[in-house]
Order: structure tokens, then sequence, then C-alpha cells
């Protein structure tokens, strides 16, 4: 009776201890913030190659996985053994054309673009500046105001188009090496990024290559410090966490590159009956920032309707109804039929959680926020559906 009294004491005496302990870590940690998130970014910035790599190698997984199984049944069984390479080499290609093919249709485009621009405001400025005058016709001082205030602004566009904007982009045509000015701080961000998308692309080889050795230890991992059940149950959890994000990364992308051939499709025909321009920069932006979730598309609509509003009023138009039709259509049939199951949240939980993660973590909250919260939402979801059964009270939710 007394030794289990004292266990008793000294196991309320070790919960007190560490209740302290954690008390006090975490006030020093609070006191500490700057600090810890200093230390925090140090360890971030030594990790990023493995980032890129990481995040590069797990998109590209299910192509390479797709594409083993096809060789393995293609290849004769002494070749067998090189489908894993043949298919990461394949994934790697494919991607390194695509990007090729984009950047080299965009940039050039991008740039007549922008000179164009440098080149048209002006004169937009003067023919809306004509507008005004003849319109105040009778009121010689506003009149004269005006007059004065588009010449200004007239002057002003002009001499920073020639002076500022023309000769950057011609900079940007003969190269970047030509942009790399006396700042060596500039260089030296530039060769950090470099290397680390090599280091990442190094990475992401030898992470698609060793993809099954990996998840086998993981795996391992996992049953050597969990036991049985626990272990089976947190692999549940992972294989759901996988399957969460593969889907809706996988469909977002499928869904956001039809968006953008049917964009394209539309700015072709426009282009040879309506004198459209720049379709293929416009269908590339709004094909990208449609991977964002929810306000992908307006992000897109407004830099695309300015490129076309520059030229021609009736044509942006025009190409606003039509947005408007094709988000429509993504958003009530090509999206969820893509998309359907893979995250299983509402329309207001998809604006809760893209707005949370974007004040939490900019631009990658924005991209990873929903299936994070999906994830969350479904473990409260089963959590609280077991806590009903556990109380008989499982009628609430009908």
């Amino acid at each position: 009776m007394n030794k289990e009294f004292l266990k008793k004491i000294f196991y309320k005496s070790l919960t007190g201890f560490l209740s302290l302990a954690l008390a006090i870590l975490l006030f020093f940690c609070i006191r500490s913030l700057d600090e810890l998130r200093r230390g925090f970014r140090w360890i971030m910035d030594i990790l990023m190659p493995f980032i890129y790599g990481g995040t590069l190698a797990y998109l590209l997984k299910t192509p390479c996985n797709y594409l083993e199984g096809k060789f393995q049944a293609l290849l004769p069984e002494k070749g067998k053994r090189y489908a894993n390479v043949l298919s990461v080499v394949t994934v790697l290609l494919l991607s390194l054309l695509v990007i090729y093919l984009l950047l080299s249709s965009v940039i050039p485009e991008m740039v007549d673009s922008i000179v164009a621009l440098a080149l048209m405001v002006p004169g937009r400025v003067e023919d809306l500046a004509l507008w005004v005058v003849e319109h105040l016709e009778g009121n010689e001082e506003l009149q004269s105001y005006a007059s004065a205030m588009f010449s200004d602004m007239e002057n002003w566009l002009r001499n920073w188009a020639t002076t500022d904007l023309l000769p950057t982009v011609q900079g940007m045509m003969q190269g970047m090496m030509g942009m790399m000015g006396d700042v060596m701080t500039t260089v030296g961000s530039v060769l950090t990024v470099l290397k680390n998308v090599v280091l990442g692309l190094i990475i992401c080889v030898y992470s698609l290559l060793s993809r099954r050795k990996f998840a086998k230890h993981g795996k391992a991992l996992v049953y050597a410090a969990l036991k049985p059940e626990w272990a089976e149950a947190a692999l549940r959890e992972l294989r759901f966490v996988d399957s969460t994000f593969v889907g809706f990364f996988g469909g977002k992308i499928l869904d956001s590159a039809i968006v953008g051939v049917i964009c394209y499709i539309f700015c072709a025909i426009m282009t040879a009956t309506a004198g459209f321009q720049n379709a293929v920069l416009i269908s590339v932006i709004i094909g990208v920032t449609n991977v964002i979730p929810y306000f992908g598309p307006f992000i897109g609509a407004v830099p695309a309707a300015l490129l076309i509003l520059i030229s021609s009023p009736r044509n942006c138009l025009i190409f606003l109804i039509f947005l408007l039709i094709l988000q429509q259509f993504d958003g009530n049939v090509l999206g969820p039929k893509l998309l359907a199951g893979s995250v299983g949240l509402t329309s207001f939980w998809v604006l809760f959680s893209i707005t949370l993660f974007q004040g939490l973590f900019g631009f990658v909250g924005i991209l990873v926020g929903v299936p994070v919260f999906a994830v969350i939402y479904d473990l409260l979801r089963r959590w609280i559906v077991r806590g009903l059964k556990k109380h008989g009270k499982l009628d609430v939710l009908q």
C-alpha cells in the first residue's frame, strides 16, 4: 500500500515538474520569438535545395510510377530492372521540354507586348486628352487644366518609356548577364538561387530513383517507433494525406492546362477574325493563374484584360464575356469532374483555408492551403463521428 502511495506521489510530482518545465520553455520561446524566426529562416536557407528537390520529386512521382508500370510491361525480363531509370529520365525530359516550349513562346511575346505597350500608351493618353478636351468645350478653365494635366502625363510616359522601360527590355533581350549590375549582393543572390536550383534538380533525380527505398525506410521507422495498431493508423493517415495532395495538385494542373488550351483556341480564332494580339501570352497567364484556387481566375483576368484593352476596348469586352463563361464551365463542370473526391470541401471552407494559410505562409499558403485544410477537416470530422458514436448521439448529424 505504501509502495503504491509512493508511486502515485512520484507520478504526480513528475507530471508537475514536466508541466512547469514546458511552461518555462514556452515562456522563453515567446520571449525569444525573433531569434527563433531567424534561426528557422537560417535552417530553411540551408535546406532550400532539399525543399526544391523534394517538392519537385513529389510532383513527378505519380507520372514516374505510371511510366514505370508501362515500361515493366513492355520490357523483356532482363530489362525490367531498368524500368525505374527509364521512367525517371523520360519524365524529366518531358518536363524540361514543356518548360522550354513555354518559355520560348512566352518570353519573346512578353517582351514584344511590353515594347508595344510602351510605344502605344502615350498615343492612347493623347487620344484620351483630345476626347476630354472636346467634351469640356465651353468651359475654358477646366479645358485648360485638363490640357496641361494630360500634356504633363504624356511627356512623363514618353520619357519613362524611352529612358527606363525600353532600355530594360533591350537588356533582357541581350541576356540576363547584362542585367547583373555592379551590386555584389544581387550577384550573390542570383548565384545562390542557381545553386539551390541545380542542387534541387540533383536531389530530385536521386529522390525519384530511390523513392521506393525511402518509402520502405519510412515505413520501417513508423513500425519501429509505434505499436503495430498505432503504426497502421499512422500509415493510413499518411496514405490519405498523399492521395489528397496528389489528387488535388494533379487534378488542378490538368484542369489549368485544359483551361489554358481552351483560352488559346478562342484567342487564336479571335486573332484571325477580330485582330486579337498576344494569344499565347494571355493563354499562359490564364492557365497558370488558374492553378491558384478560388482567386486564380480573378488574378489572371486583370493583366490579360489590360493587354487587350490597350489595343481594343471592344475586344476586351468580348474576352471578359468569354472568360466569365469559361470560368463558369471550369467551376461547375470541368473542375468538379477532375477534382471529385480529392478535397471534399465546400466553397466556404476553400475560401477560409486560402485566407488563413495565405496570412500564415504567403503565396505558398495559397497553393497548399486547400489540401492541408482538407486533411485537418477530415481528421476533425472522423474524431467528431467517433465521439458521437461513443456517446450514442450519431443521429445529431442526420
